[in-house]
């Protein structure tokens, strides 16, 4: 090992114990499952001992939601510096997408896999704490989308609320798409298809 490669070793070895946890568990969690990462791998991978892991989290349930709280901050985080960029309520929509894309683009050379929350979601129990996390971030999705279009169709509120549940409909389905493919080019082409949704109804207004 280079010494360089030493110093960034002895830099994560550095890092606070849930930190690495966290950071492990989100690499594993979505390369192969939540059911196929035992925490025995977990914890090697971490370099850290099994104490240290039920001194962060009471058990496996509680280290997956914790990731899935995680995805969900960085994701609003990302969403949040795109939101920056746009000039209006139809560029702050089309960012949503854009904020997907980028997690996709992001995760291609290790492998995209679609949505690192709805995998989670798909493989716990009706029921489980995990599912509400995915669910209440998935409504954020459609909230955040739904605030733009009621700037961009003010006197439509009716019009506003059922577009935003198509565009959410349609960034899901593509997203759903991209991660069986393996590929991000449905969710340009879903940017495509909302981009024109919005450029019709703006014209109607």
């Amino acid at each position: 090992m280079s010494e360089t490669n030493t110093g960034s070793a002895a830099v994560g070895r550095r890092r606070p114990a849930r930190e690495r946890l966290l950071a492990t568990a989100a690499r594993r969690f979505y390369a192969d499952g939540v059911t196929a990462t035992g925490i025995d791998t977990i914890i090697a991978e971490a370099g850290v001992a099994k104490t240290s892991l039920y001194n962060n989290f009471s058990s496996k349930a509680e280290l997956v939601r914790a990731y899935l709280d995680a995805r969900h901050k960085e994701w609003l985080a990302a969403y949040r510096t795109r939101l920056e960029e746009t000039a209006g309520p139809r560029e702050a929509v089309l960012a949503v997408f854009d904020t997907y894309a980028d997690s996709a683009e992001a995760a291609r050379e290790t492998g995209f896999r679609g949505c690192g929350l709805l995998n989670v979601a798909a493989e716990l129990p009706l029921g489980d704490a995990g599912r509400e996390v995915v669910r209440r971030h998935k409504e954020t999705v459609e909230e955040l989308i739904g605030g733009h279009l009621g700037h961009l169709l003010p006197s439509r509120p009716g019009e506003a609320s059922a577009l935003a549940e198509h565009l959410s409909f349609l960034l899901e389905g593509a997203m759903a798409r991209a991660g069986l493919e393996g590929d991000s080019s449905r969710l340009a082409h879903a940017r495509t298809l909302a981009t024109a949704l919005l450029d019709g109804a703006a014209d109607s207004s």
